[in-house]
């Protein structure tokens, strides 16, 4: 019986990965990538010639049986995504998933995500925190933000730089005025930043000043 091995990718700087990421990457019989692209250049800068299938949203659930075959088949089969850990909003839970089902034994490596050093770094409280991942692009995002009007841990959204003006405005609509949130912007990059405010506050930023890459938003509980 073979194994899936997750491994995490750098979200930035290609140093944040592991030895035993690496070590996995040359050795396995098989990588799943969510772009074959964007893993390729990984593995040429890591000087690794393995090979890759792509395993992504648009062919998931038409390729899933086949998957799950090849794995039983290899000895380890490697998941990895554009960036950061599998499974994690994006469509790398789903072969995990089956190969639960079909009893193929998982190994998960510890590595790179953008929501831990968001959080941490953010400053808001970090031993209760609740992710909410990325909102609906239009039906059901007021509902879905409404459900975390009461929370009072710590809420963890990712978003695009093109919606990001759209979500605050829609949280200030929501929740309390004052309430405190933080705008991360490119986790592990060269320009990381991290913005503190209300929503009001961040909203008049961030109109004057068009963001761009990754977006963590960090938003405090419910006092």
């Amino acid at each position: 019986m073979g194994k899936l091995i997750i491994v995490p990718t750098p979200i930035g700087n290609l140093e944040d990965i592991t030895l035993r990421s690496i070590r996995h990457l040359k050795t396995c019989d098989l990588i799943y990538a969510e772009d074959t692209r964007v893993t390729r250049r990984l593995l040429s800068h890591l000087e690794i010639d393995n090979r890759i299938v792509a395993f992504h949203a648009h062919n998931e659930h038409r390729i899933l049986d086949k998957c799950i075959e090849t794995i039983e088949t290899n000895d380890t089969t490697v998941l990895v995504s554009d960036a950061g850990t599998p499974g994690i909003s994006d469509p790398g839970y789903l072969l995990i998933r089956e190969c639960i089902k079909n009893n193929i034994p998982i190994e998960c490596l510890p590595g790179p995500t953008a929501i831990i050093p968001a959080l941490v770094g953010s400053g808001f409280p970090s031993e209760r925190f609740h992710f909410e991942g990325f909102l609906p692009h239009k039906k059901g995002r007021e509902t879905r933000i409404q459900s975390i009007s009461e929370l009072t841990c710590t809420i963890i959204y990712y978003e695009s730089p093109h919606r990001i003006v759209k979500t605050l405005t829609q949280l200030l609509k929501v929740l309390e005025e004052n309430r405190k949130a933080c705008v991360v912007r490119e986790i592990s990059k060269l320009y990381e930043t991290y913005h503190h405010g209300t929503f009001s506050d961040l909203i008049d930023y961030f109109t004057q000043n068009k963001p761009k890459g990754e977006i963590v938003l960090i938003i405090e509980g419910k006092s």
